[in-house]
């Protein structure tokens, strides 16, 4: 398992991407759709709605992502407040750290398919896991510290590019672990059908 360090810039955030789509080429590829879609309790998530998860997350990261990549974000009002975006980078980051034990219930618009996920997600999750490293990747050439972006969530919330990239990654790797306590858990179907 790789583990979680403190961003320090996008580099970093893009090896500790790769990490978690390597653990998750590791640990879900050979799994049947029966078992991608287990789950303990019904008010419990499957392996395959934490990776459903964690796509329709990211994707919702996208629009300011292509923004800032094309040169083309404008400011919000909110994102122009010297305040805030300190504020709640720090407190998401926080939150999203896979270290902390404090759960976080998904915004609605984040729910998991709630029926049966397609049995293909792994490969969805990997093809989306590259998707997200380009991203990363371009990047690179701005300022991540100093751009500011909107939460997905709320229009008044908002951090720092570097923030959001870290939120996503930390995101990742804290569902992803979510996923790996599911296959660990007694009663998990351990025979591929």
């Amino acid at each position: 398992m790789s583990s979680v360090s403190p961003a320090v810039d996008l580099p970093a955030l893009s090896r500790q991407l790769e990490g978690v789509t390597a653990d998750v080429r590791r640990e879900f590829t050979n799994l049947s759709a029966a078992q991608l879609n287990w789950k303990q309790s019904a008010e419990e998530w499957s392996i395959g709605q934490c990776l459903d998860h964690l796509v329709q997350t990211n994707e919702q990261f996208f629009l300011s992502f292509d923004q800032i990549i094309r040169g083309e974000k404008q400011q919000t009002v909110w994102e122009r407040l010297p305040v805030l975006p300190k504020f709640f980078g720090r407190f998401i980051v926080n939150a999203a750290n896979p270290e902390s034990t404090r759960k976080v219930k998904a915004p609605k618009v984040f729910a998991p398919a709630s029926s049966d996920v397609d049995a293909h997600i792994v490969e969805s999750f990997i093809a989306h896991q590259a998707l997200v490293a380009s991203k990363l990747k371009a990047l690179e050439k701005v300022d991540a510290r100093n751009i500011k972006v909107t939460s997905p969530v709320a229009r008044f919330v908002t951090y720092s590019l570097l923030d959001a990239c870290t939120i996503l990654v930390y995101h990742e790797r804290r569902h992803f672990e979510q996923a790996r306590r599911v296959l660990a858990a007694s009663g998990f179907p351990r025979e591929v059908h």
